[in-house]
């Protein structure tokens, strides 16, 4: 299946979000589409799977034009889109959902559970992947989920697949496994269109790419014809040389001291430094221990002997409320779950853990609780169009602001970040970055847990690498190079 999308328009009201937006998508092609937040993705995309109407242009389908009235008249005709946010029911087994629309029956009228799980066991072998088919949904992991999702949609025989940031929420396995369902995939024919910010995926994966920015489709080339400086300047306007902000702070005195802990269930003891004004990035290879060894530091799990001093005073670290009372904030790296409350506003989200200190007396005062999330908001750059939408409304860059904002409103001194720039856009990337150099112009230490190797070059004063539970060396800014820091990530000197 070939499909041309030419001319393709498309405003909101007075606001135009396409104009003379052109894409092509070959079979047994996986081609990148790729644009910062806002820049029409998903719109394009939602107009070819029949959930908007084009006000302009054209769709092509194998050469005859065509428009589909809704997402299930497209999945019908082969064409299907699966979404950031998973459409799985939890309370269902994975062969449930993946049979809901079009469940199988014996010659009685009776649902055949049976031919559904063998014809479903049959897909799985062709695809070399394992899912507990008769599970509940709601059990298994995000990655099992999304690999219904994908399984559902070719059972359809579908021959164009949409996928929306697939490897988002997915550990590196679950990734590896989506990669190889993805050249299976290929191999029969089917066209894959990759909506990704994740650079290093799209260049190993993908076969073309086309990037668009602001409504407009700026380039088409392949793979093999195009750089990534070249698609992040297209994408934003400048080079990726200009993409990490300049570190002017210079570190002083020690404002973290982890001296001999050993977090449940590791064998090494954790010993290490921060400094004020400081960006400690922490590198190592999935599974090593980073995020362990900072969910103990917090309070958050429990920890077998050791001290933590903060600024001079033992901190005894039972908690999260100790570790927020010594001033220590902990952005964690799944924002959804554990950083916001989608369903609250943003001002809610911002003022949540502030509320004793703005209203001391108990009683809460809406002028001054809007005030200090209006504050923050525009001092983080959230762009919305009021503090009172939904968190669930805003993009994934203006929800990390939020939770940032949130922990900013408790002046702490020591703010951990983890993957603090996950599933967000280069252009959010940069906004997020000029803050963290902000904070540590006015003192604030961040220790900065991240698996792009670029970004902890880009950002670190030192680097702390940590391989299989125990800190592996401390390199310094001039010392650290992709080379030093893989080397010790993975055991050597």
């Amino acid at each position: 299946m070939k499909i041309v999308m030419s001319g393709i328009a498309k405003a909101f009201g007075t606001n135009q979000v396409l104009r003379d937006v052109n894409i092509t998508l070959k079979e047994g092609e996986v081609h990148a589409l790729m644009g910062e937040n806002g820049a029409g993705k998903s719109t394009l995309m939602n107009i070819l799977t029949g959930i908007h109407k084009a006000d302009a242009g054209t769709i092509s389908i194998d050469g005859l034009e065509r428009t589909f009235l809704n997402p299930r008249e497209a999945e019908l005709n082969g064409i299907a889109f699966i979404h950031q946010e998973l459409n799985i029911w939890p309370n269902l087994t994975l062969l449930e959902n993946l049979y809901l629309m079009r469940p199988k029956k014996n010659r009685f009228g009776l649902i055949d559970n049976k031919a559904m799980l063998q014809e479903a066991t049959a897909f799985c072998e062709e695809l070399g992947i394992e899912l507990p088919l008769t599970a509940e949904a709601g059990s298994c992991s995000v990655g099992q989920q999304q690999m219904t999702e994908i399984l559902r949609i070719l059972m359809l025989d579908a021959k164009v697949v949409i996928m929306d940031e697939p490897s988002a929420a997915l550990t590196e396995r679950e990734t590896a496994t989506l990669f190889k369902m993805m050249n299976k995939m290929k191999a029969r024919g089917v066209a894959i269109v990759y909506i990704s910010h994740r650079m290093e995926e799209v260049f190993s994966e993908c076969d073309t790419v086309t990037v668009m920015r602001d409504g407009h489709t700026i380039v088409t080339k392949p793979i093999s014809e195009i750089s990534i400086d070249e698609v992040v300047r297209h994408m934003v306007g400048r080079s990726i040389d200009e993409f990490y902000p300049e570190r002017t702070t210079v570190p002083s005195n020690v404002v973290l001291d982890v001296q001999g802990l050993q977090p449940k269930g590791f064998n090494h003891d954790i010993s290490f430094q921060l400094r004020k004004g400081e960006i400690l990035g922490v590198a190592g290879l999935m599974g090593a221990g980073r995020t362990e060894i900072m969910r103990a530091i917090f309070g958050v799990d429990n920890h077998n002997g050791g001290s933590i001093t903060v600024n001079g005073k033992p901190l005894k670290c039972k908690k999260p409320e100790d570790a927020i009372k010594a001033g220590i904030a902990f952005i964690t790296e799944n924002r959804k779950s554990e950083g916001l409350i989608l369903h609250f506003s943003i001002g809610s989200n911002i003022t949540l853990p502030n509320l004793s200190d703005i209203c001391p007396s108990h009683v809460l005062q809406k002028n001054k609780l809007e005030s200090f999330a209006k504050t923050l908001s525009k001092k983080l750059g959230v762009k919305t169009q009021s503090i009172h939408e939904p968190a669930s409304s805003l993009s994934g860059g203006n929800q990390q602001k939020v939770v940032i904002a949130k922990w900013v409103g408790k002046k702490p001194s020591i703010i951990i970040m983890d993957e603090p720039t996950r599933g967000i856009d280069i252009g959010a990337k940069r906004d997020i970055y000029d803050l963290m150099n902000e904070l540590t112009d006015d003192g604030v230490s961040i220790i900065m847990v991240s698996s792009e190797l670029p970004e902890v070059l880009g950002m670190s004063d030192r680097v702390m690498v940590i391989q299989e539970g125990r800190v592996a060396g401390i390199l310094n800014r001039d010392e650290a190079t992709p080379e030093s820091i893989m080397t010790l990530a993975t055991g050597g000197q």
